[in-house]
């Protein structure tokens, strides 16, 4: 009888020290390093485990693997990029990948960025900026909307978008475009386009129209004015003459430095519109909403100049020689600059 009693007691403090030691060894705070931790899809829990001990986040993996199927929490762990910068318990670490607290990055691209630049800026961010170029260059997901499209240039929406781990570039332009056609359908927008100002325009070209009005000014309220004015021109057969669809014929080229020379300007590119009437090719960008707004409901004016303040706002003329004395004013005495954008000096100067 007493050795019953004695078996029963070692098997009670036995009982109780393992208990102890199950709560040291998943609840005690682990002064790990700071890591990061990548959860495959699919990842079984072992290799998780595994994972974790290679990171030097956890000591011994066949506990944090038996908490896991204690809980009934093999299935739950979510995939993902996690960052740890502990303390964390074993039980904290397992919650953090039930719960699914994985490391959010993102990707912004702003408003006029041409596909080169956006595949520049997807390089910087730890993506293959050849795999993003690669995608832009696809048009078949755009192709009911623009069968003429030979890229996604124009259709890539500028906007903040989550990188989710091993999705792939194709799968971030395939969001981008899907973000373009929701904004097209908000503005009741499709293969057949609008008619704007008199003229019928096609989803193309409206989408051409945008990219060059975001480039010419930074200033949302003049866009509408500045769409006036090129949407007059088109109408009376005016070349447009604006400087960013010379500088994305240079881009092309592999030519742009920087500066616009007066050799440019006589450019046999169908992109060069101080050479060719009309719009160039395609979209020379991505254009946000407010220039796609400014295209779709331009502002009515007899303007048909407009020349940089060299503060990011313009003047605007009706004349040639209104428009000339603003040139004086505010251009031909100032030393040579870099052509950007709204900075650049000709804006349709003749």
């Amino acid at each position: 009888m007493r050795v019953r009693r004695l078996s029963a007691v070692a098997l009670l403090f036995g009982a109780l020290g393992l208990r102890v030691w199950w709560r040291a060894e998943t609840e005690a705070p682990l002064f790990g390093p700071s890591a990061e931790l990548v959860v495959p899809a699919g990842a079984s829990t072992q290799a998780i485990a595994e994972r974790l001990g290679a990171a030097g986040l956890i000591r011994r993996p066949w506990t944090f693997a038996l908490l896991v199927r204690l809980r009934g929490d093999d299935a739950r762990m979510k995939a993902g990029r996690y960052h740890f910068d502990g303390p964390y318990s074993l039980l904290d670490i397992e919650q953090k990948l039930v719960q699914g607290d994985v490391e959010r990055r993102e990707i912004t691209f702003t408003e006029g960025k041409n596909i080169f630049e956006m595949a520049e800026s997807a390089g910087k961010t730890g993506l293959s900026g050849e795999a993003f170029l690669e995608g832009a260059r696809d048009p078949s997901s755009i192709s009911d909307l623009d069968p003429e499209a030979a890229t996604l240039e124009g259709y890539l929406f500028p906007e903040t978008y989550e990188i989710k781990e091993g999705a792939g570039e194709r799968i971030l332009v395939g969001e981008m475009v899907k973000y373009s056609r929701g904004v097209f359908a908000a503005e009741g927008l499709g293969t057949a386009g609008r008619s704007i100002g008199g003229a019928s325009l096609t989803l193309r070209q409206i989408v051409t129209l945008a990219s060059i009005v975001e480039l010419e000014t930074a200033a949302a309220t003049e866009r509408p004015r500045i769409a006036g004015v090129f949407l007059n021109r088109l109408r009376m057969g005016m070349k447009l003459q604006t400087d960013p669809t010379v500088i994305y014929a240079l881009k092309l080229e592999g030519r742009y430095h920087g500066n616009i020379r007066k050799v440019d300007l006589s450019s046999e590119s169908p992109y060069n519109t101080y050479r060719f009437g009309g719009l160039p090719p395609g979209p020379i960008g991505s254009p946000g909403r407010s220039a796609l707004a400014a295209v779709l409901r331009p502002e009515e004016t007899e303007d048909l100049y407009f020349v940089s303040r060299n503060d990011g706002t313009h003047v605007f003329s009706k004349t040639l020689r209104d428009h000339e004395r603003a040139v004086d004013a505010f251009q031909r005495r100032r030393p040579a600059k870099s052509a950007q954008g709204s900075d650049s000096p000709s804006a349709p100067a003749r």
